[in-house]
């Protein structure tokens, strides 16, 4: 078994998830990626919001939502991915960049346009009404 170590960011407003689409992929996905070498889960929020959405995410607002296991989109079975999950404010304006196609928002009725791992955190949040 080999584990994928994501950073990711829940932005949430009026009961709706920010979610992105990466060029050729066919499902959305929480913003956020993997932690490069010895970098803690902050730094790595910062750099891949940073890199995808164009915005800066303030560290001090961060706060750990959950830590979610599943197998991997689009890799062989028993790769799982945990995906340690923040909210956090942030400064500028969103927009895709690098390799991020579209973001969007959904709710929980888009459940099955998402990667595994994010059901579990789609799940998670319908139960305590925090998306619609």
């Amino acid at each position: 078994m080999s584990i994928i170590d994501k950073i990711a960011w829940i932005h949430l407003e009026d009961g709706a998830i920010l979610s992105s689409r990466s060029r050729g992929k066919d499902v959305y996905y929480l913003p956020g990626g993997k932690r490069e070498p010895g970098e803690g889960d902050l730094d790595t929020l910062v750099r891949e919001i940073q890199e995808e959405l164009s915005v800066t995410i303030v560290p001090d607002s961060a706060v750990h939502i959950g830590t979610f296991h599943a197998q991997a989109h689009g890799h062989p079975l028993g790769t799982i991915v945990r995906m340690t999950c923040y909210t956090a404010d942030y400064q500028g304006v969103l927009q895709p960049d690098s390799e991020i196609e579209e973001i969007v928002w959904l709710t929980y009725a888009d459940r099955h346009r998402i990667s595994p791992v994010d059901q579990l955190v789609f799940d998670h949040l319908h139960q305590i009404a925090r998306i619609r």
